[in-house]
């Protein structure tokens, strides 16, 4: 795997991040399911990382899956995120991290039967994110 192209300390990081933030984006942590901002949001635009401000989403692939988080079909390009093996907790998992600057950004799954083009499902912690807006 690449290594991130913005490197910061935990010290820098934690000037950059409140103690939640850190918590999820850089010890991949998990916000509690139906409670952040963005899991049911319809707002149109662009869902960039909030710890490092690059673009990852779009609001054209998010979908509703009802899993407590926001989610998404595919990445707004396929260079912005990186998939690694999650053995963590008992089982396997596939993480999604900011190829930017490898902030834990969720997970993702695949053959879940959601009618979306690509049977993925990208299961992204709002914390992990900053919603930008069209201008529309």
């Amino acid at each position: 795997m690449p290594g991130p192209k913005l490197v910061l300390s935990d010290d820098q990081w934690r000037e950059r991040l409140n103690p939640e933030e850190f918590a999820v984006l850089r010890r991949a942590g998990t916000e509690r399911p139906f409670t952040g901002e963005y899991t049911d949001s319809k707002t149109e635009g662009v869902y960039a990382c909030r710890a490092c401000g690059a673009e990852l989403f779009r609001s054209t692939e998010k979908f509703e899956s009802h899993c407590g988080w926001p989610s998404f079909f595919d990445p707004a390009d396929s260079d912005s995120v990186i998939l690694r093996t999650d053995n963590t907790l008992g089982m396997h998992r596939v993480e999604v991290v900011c190829a930017n600057c490898h902030s834990h950004l969720g997970h993702v799954f695949s053959g879940e039967g959601y009618p979306t083009p690509t049977d993925k499902r990208y299961c992204i912690n709002s914390i992990s994110l900053r919603l930008l807006p069209s201008d529309g």
